[in-house]
């Protein structure tokens, strides 16, 4: 007989990284909050930063430092050019990194972009205990790795196994 296991909703926070958008305008950040809101998340913060490593890494590195905050969304800077620095800002925080995640989205990706794949750098990974989420800034992209792979990965109910299901076990030494 399997065991049910009840919904849990996670307490995730959103960051943008644009210099050009506003929360007016921040498409993919919007549909991140409507989406996890929708799957009975808690939106614990959203803020929009601009595309640079320091100012990226310290809210992020707030987030992660803060009990009510267990998942960080970051959505943009991860592309190839020059400004493009979030996953340099974020993987040094991480003290494991989850390389399956962004192998699986540009999996995905191919399917709906084609080599226009290849270009994504997104990352994903823990660090002190919440998991960090680095996706493109586009909404296609933030729409495939959420529908596509965050709203299994982070609802306990999700079986063989999830993310949302390790989560209490994360800062085990």
């Amino acid at each position: 007989m399997t065991e049910k296991t009840d919904f849990v909703p996670l307490s995730i926070a959103v960051l943008t990284v644009s210099d050009t958008r506003t929360e007016a305008d921040d498409a993919s950040g919007t549909l991140l909050v409507e989406r996890l809101r929708a799957a009975g998340h808690h939106l614990a913060d959203r803020r929009i930063v601009p595309d640079d490593v320091y100012r990226i890494r310290a809210v992020v590195s707030d987030w992660i430092a803060r009990e009510d905050v267990e998942v960080v969304l970051v959505t943009g800077g991860t592309g190839l050019t020059g400004r493009d620095g979030t996953p340099e800002a974020v993987a040094v925080l991480l003290d494991k990194e989850i390389e399956g995640f962004g192998e699986l989205f540009r999996q995905l990706s191919w399917e709906e972009i084609g080599t226009a794949a290849l270009q994504s750098r997104a990352l994903a990974g823990v660090a002190n205990g919440t998991y960090l989420f680095c996706l493109p800034g586009s909404t296609g992209a933030c729409r495939t790795a959420w529908d596509r792979i965050l709203a299994h990965q982070l609802d306990a109910r999700t079986r063989p196994c999830n993310l949302a299901m390790m989560r209490p076990r994360l800062r085990e030494r």
